[in-house]
């Protein structure tokens, strides 16, 4: 057998099982969990990068339970904390720089109705689904990341390797180095949420997106506030479009839902399409903060907690084959968010649980390491697919548009497809980075400094992510050509790497005399991605750092 990257030479403990799933997101634990439910013998593993389950599980999140119905039919007597706040309100404002106006939900489509939905922190979620994985038997192991895969001779997927600890930043071995194991497996599902870096590596290996779109992203920034008790409404829930990114002829959209506990989750979402090298998604996030409609709600509290992540947003045209040899793919992995519901979570599971009966299936007739192309076929002719065909235009109109006018047409044309008179075109996309323009051609953003009450620095906010990455360790951010990084993202592009990445990796030093120097800040690292999709040459790779590193997310 072989790895895609880790040296043979190092002596490994190893160790079977049935089906290995990488990533303890609400995919990955839906499947295992579907999994035990049907065959209560499978041996079922669950890897997690995170501290603990739920550590690197960022969303807003409205929660449609429509998989959680599914999986565990009386959910919500089990003690489920997304149980707590189902939505009782629901708006939708277009800003203007000062105003506001709502959206008559008349002209929206049924379908993006939140009735029925729920709002609260989708880590919580998570944590209970962990604990639900585990009393039916799913090993989970929290601060083990998935390093490598295993292909076997066959050229199947036969299992991964973890992460080693206790490198040292030069590549030596600490005195309390530990090498990571090998987990041998039938089936290896990857749910890795969006961008990993091993389904990264598998598509490219098994060519899963030669018949699909390239996927896009968008940035998701939150913060957690505590609010006065007069200004809470339990299961309200915002969405805003327009200002502040209208000024820079960018789009996205801002949300503010009012969950348990006196507390409201609230973030602001920029495709990472635009253009303008000088917006800063972090920045726009605090201007939207200082709306009128948005401070009204703020004042007078307290924000207690931050983070950030990159969201798939190609719809049903960027899911790619979902099966190769010995793997498939789950979640955010494969890409099944409605952009348009701002949802994927449900979505996420329901892949999950159509994976694990394919894989059960497959075991129970003696099969391993097959190409599952059943699972491939059930997502294909499942709700997931009635959904997200639906809004399969949605982000592309606004994004070929721009915002006012796309928004009109995405809204035909997803009300022609709910009458069954939608055409039959699916509308292209290109990748994110192919979008920057050079920094010539625009102005620098003049961006207000934050005032420590209502808007805040990104190095006091990543305090707040309460991330930690052990000291003295390989650099996870891998720079495949610095001369290329000066002469081009800082040459030609003016360094937009120091305003895309929410959490001040990235800074670009330079002094009178002296070469710029690139410096990257990878303790501050919370895993968004951000840099691995937008980096204008595809220069920076996004790898996963030691187990337990990263942020540690409370009720995000």
């Amino acid at each position: 057998m072989s790895t895609e990257t880790v040296a043979e030479t190092i002596e490994r403990e190893s160790m079977p099982c049935d089906v290995v799933v990488i990533g303890g997101g609400v995919a990955g634990l839906s499947a295992a969990i579907r999994l035990k439910q049907i065959d209560e013998n499978l041996e079922v593993v669950v890897l997690e990068k995170g501290s603990e389950i739920g550590a690197h599980i960022l969303s807003g999140a409205v929660v449609d339970p429509k998989a959680l119905n599914e999986l565990f039919p009386e959910w919500r007597d089990m003690g489920c904390p997304m149980a707590e706040t189902p939505v009782t309100d629901n708006w939708h404002w277009v800003l203007t720089e000062g105003k506001q106006y709502s959206m008559p939900h008349l002209i929206m489509p049924p379908f993006l109705s939140n009735k029925g939905c729920y709002t609260g922190s989708l880590g919580n979620m998570t944590r209970w689904l962990g604990e639900q994985a585990e009393a039916l038997g799913v090993m989970v192991f929290p601060g083990f990341p998935a390093a490598d895969v295993i292909i076997g001779e066959d050229g199947a997927v036969a299992g991964v390797i973890t992460q080693d600890m206790g490198v040292a930043a030069d590549g030596s071995h600490k005195p309390d180095f530990q090498p990571g194991m090998e987990i041998h497996a039938k089936y290896t599902l990857f749910a890795e949420g969006a961008r990993g870096n091993l389904t990264k590596k598998m598509k490219a290996r098994f060519d899963l997106e030669a018949d699909c779109q390239p996927q896009i992203y968008g940035l998701g920034i939150k913060e957690l506030w505590d609010i006065p008790a007069d200004k809470h409404v339990p299961g309200r829930v915002i969405h805003t479009q327009g200002w502040p990114l209208s000024e820079s002829e960018s789009w996205g959209g801002g949300f503010l839902y009012h969950q348990a506990n006196g507390q409201v989750a609230l973030g602001f979402v920029t495709a990472l399409d635009y253009a303008n090298p000088y917006v800063s998604p972090y920045q726009e996030f605090q201007r939207w903060k200082t709306h009128p409609a948005i401070r009204e709600y703020l004042e007078g509290g307290k924000r207690v907690a931050y983070g950030a992540r990159a969201i798939n947003e190609g719809g049903w045209q960027s899911v790619p084959k979902l099966a190769f040899p010995g793997g498939a793919l789950i979640g955010c992995a494969a890409g099944f968010v409605n952009v348009p519901r701002i949802k994927g979570s449900h979505t996420a599971m329901k892949s999950g649980m159509l994976a694990a009966e394919s894989v059960a299936a497959a075991i129970s007739a003696g099969k391993e390491k097959t190409e599952l192309m059943e699972y491939d076929s059930a997502v294909r002719s499942s709700w997931i697919a009635d959904e997200l065909k639906l809004v399969q235009n949605a982000e592309p109109a606004v994004a070929k548009f721009g915002e006012d006018f796309g928004t009109i047409v995405a809204g035909i044309d997803m009300w022609m497809r709910y009458l069954k008179i939608g055409l039959p075109i699916a509308m292209k996309h290109e990748p994110d980075y192919e979008h920057l323009r050079r920094a010539d051609l625009y102005s620098p953003i003049a961006y207000p400094k934050p005032d420590g009450e209502l808007t805040f620095d990104r190095l006091t906010n990543v305090a707040f992510s309460f991330t930690n990455h052990a000291e003295d360790q390989r650099n996870h951010l891998k720079v495949c050509d610095l001369d290329l990084q000066r002469e081009s993202e800082l040459g030609e592009y003016a360094g937009p790497s120091n305003r895309y990445c929410p959490a001040g990796v990235y800074e670009w030093i330079i002094e009178e005399g002296k070469e710029p120097k690139f410096q990257i800040n990878s303790q501050n690292c919370v895993h968004c991605k951000t840099c691995d999709i937008k980096d204008p040459n595809q220069n920076i790779e996004w790898t996963t750092p030691e187990g337990g590193g990263g942020p540690n997310y409370p009720n995000m």
